[in-house]
């Protein structure tokens, strides 16, 4: 698949709606533009997690794992689950783990 191609002879829909998505595509991309975050979200791709393995998994406290959970859940990248006290959460839908994959492809994989 490769991308279109724009020119000065769209018209101003198309000009409006490729803004939008843009608008869209560069919040996606803070969203996930922090360390924390792109842990976080490379652990959820293999399945849902409770805020303790996470916790557990990052080494790293409660607090800071909630704080970069809330904000994935702002962007609407992931969603909470509650049973009893403990809060699980799992990837909001396929765009995460499409991109987790790319990242991975990119910068983990051995060759």
């Amino acid at each position: 698949m490769g991308l279109p191609v724009f020119d000065t002879n769209m018209c101003p829909a198309d000009m409006d709606r490729m803004a939008s998505n843009a608008m869209d595509a560069a919040n996606f991309l803070k969203a996930i533009g922090h360390e924390g975050r792109l842990m976080i979200l490379c652990h959820l791709a293999s399945g849902e997690k409770s805020v303790t393995e996470l916790e557990e998994l990052l080494s790293s406290r409660q607090a800071a794992v909630s704080q970069q959970l809330s904000r994935l859940r702002l962007e609407g990248l992931v969603t909470p689950r509650r049973e009893g006290k403990t809060i699980f959460y799992s990837l909001a839908d396929d765009r995460a783990k499409q991109i987790m994959e790319v990242v991975y492809d990119l910068f983990c994989r051995d060759d």
